[in-house]
């Protein structure tokens, strides 16, 4: 099913605004639509505040298609539930629940697949179909708060795709998302991860966002990072690292750099000791991912006594370093592998 209208629920008040005066309504009607776009609701019928003339209207000019559950997998060790969503074309994306003492985190993805190519993960297999609009961004955050009935306190870019390679449409996700008539989420409480696109990471410094950027860095030196991420060979760890730096400068914020441990790759004593070497002296914090295995990949994870020494020594080296907790260990909470199943299982995919 094209889209042929416009995406309401992508629109910020402002944008509203302007399409009902364009149909000849009240242009104060567009908080009162924003209010309930933001607040999950499935259709236009459901704006009871709205006159029924005016959300028979809306239903001719305007579009928005909430996504429907196709899975959903809860965990019988620590609540973590995976959400598997159709989108309005029969994309699949994952999203995923966790809770932590500081709260409800979920995990929204920004991509039909990814187009990375990194070698350890699930999710780029097959490639990108397309990029999520801003709103299929915020539908996973509203529709897991309301079909789970936590409150979603924290939400991080880490799902399917590469948010950087989605920049304008994640850039409006995230003005919707804190936006004071809507979620109003602070960015603080939002965190995105990408691989390493240089010059989004310098676009994005100028944005001035106080939110928490993550890096997934995954090796200490040029030549293993080339071998597991593919976009180290258009931008090296040096040239990454300088953009961090700027980014770092012009934001104030640490970032977070994501190390996925996989074994007989990237977790010796030695990669630790250069790691330490490469970060000293930045604002910056080490986060150390037990890696999922991946049955296309034949990667295996590092061993967690390995896991603790390699931690010793980033400590030592004068680093923030923790180790990721592992939730949802039963239902494979890792990103991309409920979406690659059920494609593999004859699920739909976009058509050319």
């Amino acid at each position: 099913m094209p889209i042929d209208k416009p995406d309401i629920k992508s629109m910020l008040p402002g944008e509203l605004s302007e399409l009902l005066k364009s149909c000849g309504q009240p242009a104060y009607r567009a908080g009162q639509i924003f209010t309930w776009l933001h607040k999950g609701v499935a259709s236009f019928d459901e704006m009871t505040n709205i006159p029924v003339d005016l959300r028979n209207m809306l239903k001719e000019n305007a579009y928005f298609f909430p996504p429907i559950v196709k899975k959903r997998l809860v965990s019988g060790i620590d609540s973590t539930v995976k959400y598997l969503y159709e989108l309005y074309d029969g994309q699949a994306v994952e999203s995923v629940l966790m809770s932590y003492l500081h709260g409800n985190t979920v995990c929204v993805s920004s991509q039909a697949g990814c187009r990375m190519g990194c070698t350890f993960c699930a999710s780029t297999i097959g490639g990108c179909e397309r990029n999520l609009f801003a709103s299929e961004m915020l539908d996973q955050v509203l529709f897991t708060q309301k079909d789970s009935g936590r409150k979603i306190g924290n939400v991080v870019l880490m799902g399917i795709g590469e948010p950087l390679d989605n920049y304008d449409n994640v850039l409006r996700f995230l003005n919707l998302l804190s936006h004071k008539d809507g979620m109003n989420l602070s960015l603080r409480h939002v965190s995105l991860s990408t691989c390493g696109l240089v010059d989004r990471i310098r676009q994005l410094a100028k944005e001035r966002l106080q939110l928490t950027l993550s890096i997934s860095l995954h090796a200490p030196d040029d030549k293993i990072r080339s071998q597991l991420m593919p976009v180290n060979r258009k931008w090296g760890i040096d040239e990454l690292l300088d953009a961090c730096r700027e980014y770092i400068a012009l934001t104030g914020r640490r970032i977070s750099f994501e190390y996925a441990m996989i074994a007989g790759v990237n977790d010796s004593d030695a990669c630790a000791a250069a790691l330490a070497a490469r970060l000293r002296g930045m604002l910056c914090h080490v986060n150390l991912i037990p890696a999922n295995d991946v049955r296309e990949r034949g990667f295996k994870r590092s061993g967690a006594l390995r896991i603790k020494k390699f931690s010793e020594i980033l400590e030592k080296g004068g680093l923030s370093c923790t180790v990721r907790r592992t939730l949802g260990s039963d239902i494979n909470a890792s990103c991309g592998q409920l979406r690659r199943a059920h494609l593999e299982e004859g699920g739909n995919r976009l058509e050319d």
